[in-house]
């Protein structure tokens, strides 16, 4: 494959996750209001999606190093497509809940192919570079998903909303079913052995590196989660903005960590990848502490938060390429079964955080604010000491 139709892939592949958890936000407070359903309840079709997800790449991880990427893509893509469908025309919150769950198990094959791909193409560094343009590419779809979302829920209803995940899952099983190659060079046939897949768990998680990089994706993504659980929420229903308006709004959060990508790829060839962690850090501690102080200052104006976000936004660009890329470095021959463990723990982290959510909401800015500070200290921390030390 040349490398336009990887970078095209891997756009595609990693861009699911965001339609998945982005397009629909601007219809969540209507759905909420339609079946009548909680706060927590909704934060469910969220954080138990974004569960399933982890989960589910711990099976198609060693899945794809014992059968390829090209297979795992296939029927992971297709059945996205039809939960996706199913979910649209569910008739309660638990319907959807459920469809949902099974949108992220699915999703799963999607992205942890992505991560892996990557690594059965190129080094750790160049890896990086190459996620990155997947990333900027990611965060292309994320900008549109928010004012088409927008659009869709004013214009058609919550339940068209819910249909688009399903056309964009059926483009990208059309572009792996047509153009897309293997990539794993060798299958590992005893990959699914238990010995062999416990011993090969054991060995990821004992490798320092793969710790750093992954702890460093996973707390950045827990800031981005909560501002993606709870924006909707805090600008429309307690501030007041339109959906269209809050789309909007959001794309200014994606077009900063579209910068954010296309920085990191500078910073790469210009200082390594431990010094963009390193300044990627910064972005992130200033970003969250000063959401936190301007929660604390009174500021309750959209547009008034979101120089912050974007602040963080930049930081996420940056530790998303270094760190995917990063965990998966270490392990050539089992960069399937490390990408799943990767995106588990990360999966897991915003699982936790929206159940933390769920019991914390109070109908103020606070738990907002609070967790992205939270996130944005724990992301650098981990950028400036751990990643540090690390051999890559």
């Amino acid at each position: 494959m040349s490398s336009g139709l990887v970078v095209l892939a891997l756009s595609l592949l990693l861009g699911i996750q965001p339609v998945t958890t982005d397009l629909y936000l601007p219809a969540l407070p209507a759905i909420t209001a339609e079946f009548g359903a909680s706060l927590a309840q909704a934060q469910l079709t969220l954080s138990g999606m974004l569960l399933a997800f982890g989960l589910s790449q711990l099976v198609w991880g060693p899945v794809s190093d014992r059968f390829g990427r090209r297979p795992v893509l296939l029927a992971g893509l297709a059945g996205y497509t039809v939960a996706a469908a199913a979910s649209a025309l569910a008739q309660s919150m638990e319907a959807l809940v459920v469809w949902r769950i099974v949108q992220g198990a699915a999703m799963g094959a999607s992205v942890m192919c992505a991560r892996a791909l990557v690594r059965d193409l190129y080094c750790p560094e160049l890896g990086a570079r190459v996620i990155s343009k997947g990333l900027t590419g990611l965060g292309v779809i994320a900008c549109l998903n928010l004012p088409l979302g927008g659009f869709l829920a004013e214009a058609f209803g919550w339940r068209i909303t819910l249909l688009a995940p399903a056309l964009f899952a059926a483009a990208a099983l059309g572009l792996v079913a047509l153009r897309f190659r293997e990539t794993l060079g060798t299958p590992n046939p005893r990959a699914l052995a238990p010995s062999v897949l416990l011993r090969t768990w054991r060995q990821i998680l004992a490798h320092p590196t793969f710790w750093a990089f992954t702890l460093l994706s996973a707390a950045s993504y827990g800031g981005l989660f909560t501002i993606l659980a709870m924006s909707s929420f805090v600008f429309i229903t307690l501030m007041g903005m339109s959906k269209f308006g809050y789309g909007l709004l959001m794309v200014s959060m994606t077009a900063s960590y579209l910068f954010g990508t296309v920085y990191c790829r500078h910073l790469l060839v210009r200082v390594g990848v431990r010094r963009a962690v390193t300044i990627g850090g910064g972005f992130s501690a200033l970003g969250g502490t000063l959401l936190g102080v301007l929660a604390l200052a009174g500021v309750d104006t959209p547009w008034g938060l979101m120089p912050a976000v974007w602040l963080f936004a930049i930081g996420h660009g940056i530790h998303q390429a270094c760190g995917q890329a990063g965990a998966v470095g270490p392990f050539p021959q089992a960069a399937g079964a490390a990408s799943a463990l990767s995106g588990f723990l990360m999966m897991l982290v915003a699982f936790g955080m929206g159940s933390w959510l769920g019991l914390t909401v109070d109908g103020s800015l606070f738990p907002m604010a609070s967790g992205v500070w939270f996130w944005g200290v724990v992301t650098a921390l981990v950028a400036w000491g751990m990643v540090r030390r690390v051999r890559l």
